[in-house]
């Protein structure tokens, strides 16, 4: 799919181009014989420009804007089932209207799919999305990683453009790329910069992380827009920034694309991402245990704890064992380890290389399936039909989720959707479905306090 070869993104024409960038405005301003206007050439050269570059990439890009339909309350005593059947309040809850801008990327012309991010259009009712050229299409939903906030949407329309997508671990620091995005809702918009580093990791962003990070200026509205490089083709997508003042400073990060199209294949053939699990808890190796452990490499992920039964169990691995490299990828810390298991699906091999008592071995594992423990609603209480409920993993929040749930089903009617997690019923704290079951009575109304994202809510089922 990537031509390997073409990673370095300027050649020698590229480079003239950008010194022209900056010494053109010097000389202009210093030049006694410059006239008011720019001439089309200089010194027999054209102006430098990106414009051709991006008169065949923004057409790709694309602007989002979600609607989602919240459950609100005016008054915490209007949560409570026994003050609204005192007062006779009707049980039903107020909605109010929620909206979101955006960006996406086309990626497959024929079949409509565009890329964005999965907090651009989660739990979204409605989703939007304006071309280039002014048309406007409703889009469909073909699946999403919360986890590595990436979404997939798919639109029905002709004629559209789409990006050529870039191998990203060809990038290299210094790298210039360009920004495509609609920031603070203005309309599409260009800014550029450089790839100020590669890897970056741990930032508690996402739950999976390997970021580009680039100066060239990514606002509010940018999210899911493009990064692309010199050729106009797409090296990531940009997700986040770094804001203490809450504006632009110039750290900006982007998901690279070599891990999007991983993403991407699974969310169009699954609707999911069906992540694997080796079975290794990892901590990152501090001056203190490489002195315990006696060790020369000062680098790695440190094995605490095995799970009985998983593939790192099965293929010998130990506590105390220092994870340094896997399929060839040095692994510097446990985030490493946790994103490289977190990209391959079950069945795949991963070749561990790690130390064990200073001496260097090898392994390959064969990528588990997690098992979840699941429950069908209808098997806890009547009201709960049509929804499927499991215990998050271990880096979500506590509580049940609703992991699926039937749009004709009365759950659906009262504001419950995918994504949402239950975390008391009855007014008793729940972390899992165990508790819950301890909790609801089959045949009594059922009260359940609802986390979604940032917010929470309760809804009454009877």
């Amino acid at each position: 799919m990537f031509n390997k070869r073409r990673g370095t993104l300027m050649n020698f024409q590229s480079v003239k181009q950008l010194l022209y960038i900056i010494f053109l405005p010097i000389f202009l301003f210093i030049s006694p014989t410059a006239s008011a206007g720019l001439p089309p050439y200089l010194d027999g050269q054209p102006l430098p420009t990106l414009a051709p570059m991006l008169q065949h990439s923004m057409p790709a890009v694309v602007n989002i804007s979600t609607s989602t339909n919240i459950l609100v309350s005016d008054n915490p005593l209007m949560q409570d089932p026994v003050f609204r059947q005192f007062f006779n309040v009707p049980n039903q809850l107020r909605q109010q209207q929620k909206n979101s801008l955006g960006s996406g990327v086309i990626i497959d012309s024929n079949q409509g799919l565009v890329l964005t991010n999965n907090h651009v259009i989660d739990k979204a009712d409605k989703i939007m999305v304006t071309l280039n050229d002014g048309r406007q299409l409703s889009a469909k939903l073909i699946g999403t990683d919360p986890e590595a906030d990436v979404a997939i949407i798919q639109i029905a329309a002709d004629n559209l453009t789409m990006l050529p997508v870039a191998d990203s671990s060809q990038l290299r620091v210094g790298d210039f790329v360009v920004a495509i995005g609609n920031p603070f809702g203005l309309g599409q918009t260009v800014t550029s910069g450089i790839v100020s580093a590669l890897g970056r990791s741990g930032l508690g962003i996402e739950g999976y992380e390997d970021f580009i990070q680039t100066d060239a200026s990514i606002n509010p509205g940018n999210s899911g827009g493009a990064l692309v490089n010199l050729r106009g083709e797409l090296v990531g997508m940009n997700t986040a920034i770094l804001a203490p003042s809450g504006g632009n400073v110039g750290i900006g990060f982007a998901i690279p694309s070599n891990m999007i199209m991983t993403i991407k294949e699974s969310l169009v053939k699954h609707g999911e991402v069906r992540r694997g699990l080796l079975g290794v808890t990892t901590q990152d190796l501090t001056p203190e245990l490489v002195k315990a452990f006696n060790m020369e490499n000062k680098q790695g992920a440190a094995i605490s704890r095995i799970e009985s039964n998983s593939p790192a169990a099965k293929a010998g691995l130990e506590p105390g064992d220092i994870i340094v490299a896997a399929n060839g990828r040095p692994i510097k810390s446990s985030h490493d380890i946790r994103n490289v298991v977190g990209l391959m699906q079950i069945g795949d091999k991963v070749e561990l290389e790690y130390y064990r008592d200073n001496e260097k071995k090898q392994v390959i594992a064969t990528i588990g399936k997690q098992e979840l423990p699941q429950l069908t609603g209808d098997k806890l209480h009547r009201t709960l039909q049509g929804t499927l409920l499991s215990t998050p993993l271990k880096n979500q929040v506590e509580g049940v989720l609703i992991e699926k749930i039937d749009t004709t089903s009365n759950a659906w009617r009262v504001g419950l959707r995918p994504g949402d997690v239950i975390v008391s019923a009855n007014r008793y704290r729940v972390r899992n479905l165990e508790e819950l079951k301890q909790v609801v009575d089959p045949n009594g109304a059922l009260l359940i306090n609802i986390q979604r994202g940032q917010e929470g809510f309760f809804v009454v089922l009877k």
